[in-house]
């Protein structure tokens, strides 16, 4: 499929994991330049442009905890993407199943010359079934296929 969800929980998981990080970083870093015991000017400059990179590092923790859950929304995507396809997959299944036991116990259908044999043939919507080419197990074909009884 175009996305392995528990690989992609897994990825989720580290960003969220380096966003905890980076915000426990920021915090420290303020904290350990407010108890500098150095005092003046530069001081509290030097404070001020500390607590401006925490800023920009939570910014990124955050960003970090978003791409985390954007990745967790496209896991659940195709969890439930895969699971229609295993449907579509299984109905279809069923379908081309049936259609060749109708044949089969209908007589009709081709004898080793390749006409038919006797009756009037299988119909049409069990021609149709048994002419299917199924893609590739697992691919989002599955969801375009359109066939009798589906």
């Amino acid at each position: 499929m175009y996305g392995e969800p528990r690989a992609v929980r897994r990825q989720a998981t580290q960003l969220r994991e380096q966003g905890v990080e980076i915000q426990q970083l920021a915090d420290r870093l303020v904290a350990q330049a407010e108890s500098v015991p150095w005092r003046g000017r530069a001081a509290e400059a030097m404070r001020a442009r500390i607590a401006d990179r925490a800023v920009g590092l939570r910014e990124a923790a955050a960003l970090h905890a978003t791409a985390a859950d954007t990745l967790d929304r496209h896991a659940h995507q195709v969890d439930g993407l895969q699971d229609a396809i295993a449907s579509v997959e299984r109905k279809v299944d069923s379908l081309v199943t049936d259609a060749r036991a109708r044949v089969a116990a209908s007589g009709s259908g081709t004898g080793e010359s390749g006409t038919r044999e006797s009756g009037a043939g299988p119909a049409p919507e069990d021609e149709v079934l048994l002419a299917f080419e199924p893609p590739p197990t697992g691919h989002r074909d599955w969801l375009d296929v359109e066939l009798p009884g589906l």
